[in-house]
């Protein structure tokens, strides 16, 4: 059977639907994707993208993150604090949706512009962090080294 390898991700996705107590059709819906193309992804045929996770972890009210690794967009160890970081910001209760995703572009910015790369798939669904990306660390060294230094300091690289 050729299989990509996201069976683990397509079990989990099912057992995270029936708990939710939903149909295929109705997280589907909820999700704004196909009904067949969600059956495909629980059964392992295909692998979704980064956004397409975003959207069925929303409507499932579960991490985002836990499905990025599962589908191997993100790597568990070497991307735990990112993961952490980006699941704590989305758990806030406190915040809107729309203040949740502003939040986590501004962290993937600032990430990018400390040498710390972008998990593959994310940037579909954070549009506009691109712009810019060359002059960031050089600007950032020049205009802003005292407030800036000692969070560079505090995580490195590896």
């Amino acid at each position: 059977m050729a299989t990509l390898n996201v069976g683990n991700l397509g079990e989990y996705l099912r057992e995270q639907r029936r708990n939710a107590q939903l149909s295929l059709r109705q997280l589907a819906d909820a999700a704004g994707v196909s009904n067949p193309y969600l059956s495909q992804i629980e059964r392992g045929l295909r692998k979704p993208s980064a956004e397409v996770l975003q959207q069925v972890a929303k409507a499932l009210r579960i991490s985002a993150e836990t499905l990025y690794v599962r589908a191997g967009i993100l790597d568990a160890e070497r991307d735990r604090d990112e993961v952490e970081t980006r699941a704590v910001i989305l758990a806030d209760p406190t915040l809107t949706e729309r203040q949740k995703q502003v939040l986590l572009q501004i962290y993937e910015s600032f990430r990018k512009e400390n040498g710390f790369e972008i998990a593959d798939g994310d940037e579909e669904s954070t549009p506009g962090t691109t712009d810019g990306s060359d002059a960031g660390p050089r600007e950032r060294t020049a205009g802003q080294g005292d407030g800036d230094e000692s969070a560079g300091q505090h995580k490195t690289a590896g």
